[in-house]
C-alpha cells in the first residue's frame, strides 16, 4: 500500500473514532462508526489481507451496525441535549492527550526497529480462506452450531420483548 493511502485511510478511522465521541444524535454517531470501520477495512487490504478486510465490511459494518442502528431505532433515543462545557473537564482532557502524544513521540523516537519494514511473507500451498473453513466446519463444528442457536434465540427473544401489545 502507498504510504500516502495509509496516511489517508488512517486519518479517516481517527475521524471517525473522533466523529463517534462527538457526535450528539446516536445515529450520526453509528455512521461515524460505520466511516471508521470501511477505513480499518482498506488499511487491511492494503495490507494483503483480503479476507479479514472483506469480514471487517461484512460482518462489523454490515451486519453490527445494522444491528446497532435496529437498536437505536428501536429505543427511540433522541439527540443529547447540549450543556455547558466544563472548563475542568475540558483542560483534564486536553492535558492527558498532550501528555500521550509526548510520550508516545519519545517512545517511536527510541525505537529504530518501527522505521524499517516487514520482509515478504512466503506463499502457503492452499488458500487460508480454504483451511479457515475446514478447520470451522471440522474441529469446531459444535460451537459453531450452539453459537448460531443461541443467536436465533437472543434475536427471538428481542423480538418478543419489544413487541407492543396491539388493543
Amino acid at each position: 500500500m502507498p504510504q500516502a493511502l495509509f496516511y489517508l485511510f488512517a486519518a479517516f478511522a481517527v475521524l471517525g473514532a473522533f466523529g463517534v465521541i462527538v457526535n450528539r444524535n446516536p445515529v450520526s454517531s453509528a455512521f461515524s462508526l460505520i466511516g471508521c470501520f470501511v477505513s480499518i477495512a482498506a488499511l487491511f487490504i492494503g495490507l494483503n489481507a483480503y479476507f479479514i478486510g472483506t469480514i471487517q465490511v461484512l460482518v462489523y459494518t454490515g451486519a453490527i451496525m445494522v444491528l446497532f442502528l435496529f437498536i437505536i431505532m428501536l429505543l427511540d433515543l433522541r439527540a443529547e441535549e447540549r450543556r455547558p462545557l466544563n472548563l475542568g473537564a475540558v483542560l483534564a482532557g486536553l492535558g492527558t492527550g498532550l501528555t500521550f502524544l509526548v510520550m508516545s513521540s519519545v517512545v517511536i523516537g527510541r525505537f529504530p526497529e518501527g522505521g524499517r519494514g516487514m520482509p515478504e511473507l512466503k506463499a502457503v500451498a492452499g488458500s487460508d480462506v480454504h483451511e479457515l473453513g475446514r478447520v470451522i466446519f471440522t474441529d469446531f463444528n459444535f460451537p459453531l452450531q450452539i453459537i448460531a442457536v443461541l443467536l436465533v434465540s437472543a434475536t427471538v427473544g428481542v423480538v418478543v420483548l419489544c413487541k407492543k401489545e396491539l388493543h
